[in-house]
């Protein structure tokens, strides 16, 4: 099966289940709670689909995302199938829903993530030196201006969306600006080469001591 297939027939039976939603002013918060479909029912994330690690992710971070598939600033490129399908699961949400989500979301315990992948770490190093001013010395983010942790996320998911940058099909939104400065940012990594390796880097970090299975890229 492929991973198109697979988003077709997650998405099918998640929208099946969520067409009887009562109007807004009638629908209780607990019936958006269908993140862990994807997500997994620890919230630590899911390869086969791309879905990332939503425990341990900073509230204001998650709000933003939400929002930003909700109004189609992100997942609206054709080219990001992981994207795509979060938007219409996300499309559906109201505000209320979406506090509901970051407070539960904000309950579940977070751990090391798995390091699948490995680079050179060393070039790694130099390379996150343009990361550190924005996401921190140790990958641990900075809320004042909107920078996320990077370590303790899926490495997988990262390469993925630092690849999405790279690529165009995140950041190229009007009204997406964060994503209009990673994707300025993202090109001094140069290649794919340079995204593992500073992936790899950032699974040294604080936050990313998780067990190995590692993938030669």
């Amino acid at each position: 099966m492929t991973r198109k297939t697979w988003f077709s027939l997650c998405l099918f039976f998640l929208l099946n289940g969520m067409s009887s939603f009562a109007a807004e002013n009638e629908r209780e918060p607990y019936d958006d709670r269908y993140c862990t479909s994807c997500h997994g029912t620890d919230g630590r994330g899911n390869e086969a689909v791309q879905a990332p690690r939503l425990a341990g992710m900073e509230p204001w971070y998650l709000q933003r995302q939400l929002e930003n598939f909700r109004a189609g600033i992100r997942g609206a490129h054709p080219r990001d199938i992981e994207g795509i399908a979060m938007r219409a699961m996300a499309v559906k949400l109201s505000n209320r829903s979406i506090a509901d989500i970051i407070e539960w979301v904000g309950s579940w315990e977070t751990g090391p993530a798995e390091i699948t992948i490995v680079g050179d770490a060393s070039v790694g190093e130099i390379l996150y030196g343009t990361c550190a001013a924005c996401h921190g010395s140790n990958a641990e983010g900075n809320e004042a201006i909107a920078a996320p942790a990077l370590a303790g996320q899926n490495d997988w998911y990262l390469i993925t969306q630092l690849r999405n940058f790279m690529a165009g099909y995140r950041g190229t939104h009007p009204q997406d600006r964060y994503g209009a400065q990673m994707r300025t940012m993202v090109n001094g990594l140069g290649d794919v080469t340079g995204i593992i390796d500073v992936v790899s880097y950032i699974n040294t970090l604080s936050g990313n001591q998780g067990s190995s299975r590692l993938i030669q890229n």
